[in-house]
């Protein structure tokens, strides 16, 4: 949380957060990184470096972190060449890049609603 420094009770190592989620330290130490860059993490660095949440969980979006570590859309067009006889070939990634970006709007507009917060919360019901 803001200002609370690398003592704060939360603060975890990359090692631990890594075993928790069953995954690498390295993997951990990157997204850190776009978080800590995005403002919604905070590190100290070295061997027994940890981090923290730079803000409150009810101040951090789904989006805010989606866009932090560069995620992909949420759907993508292939990038085969277009088969010039076919008129569908040729007007596919047209008329699919208009569905597909209202759906990523949407699917956006869903994640900038739902907090980090809303999250802690579901884990500890179950």
């Amino acid at each position: 949380m803001a200002g609370l420094g690398c003592c704060h009770q939360n603060a975890k190592t990359s090692t631990e957060l890594a075993q928790s989620v069953n995954t690498s330290a390295s993997f951990i130490r990157r997204t850190m990184a776009k978080l800590s860059k995005a403002g919604l993490v905070e590190t100290a660095t070295g061997k027994a470096g940890t981090c923290w949440l730079a803000q409150k969980p009810k101040q951090i979006s789904l989006l805010d972190i989606y866009h932090a570590v560069s995620a992909p859309k949420a759907f993508s067009i292939h990038s085969y060449p277009e088969n010039k006889p076919c008129e569908v070939s040729c007007h596919i990634k047209g008329a699919l890049d208009k569905a597909l970006d209202k759906t990523q709007r949407a699917f956006e507009a869903s994640l900038a609603k739902i907090s980090l917060e809303d999250i802690i919360a579901d884990i500890k019901q179950h």
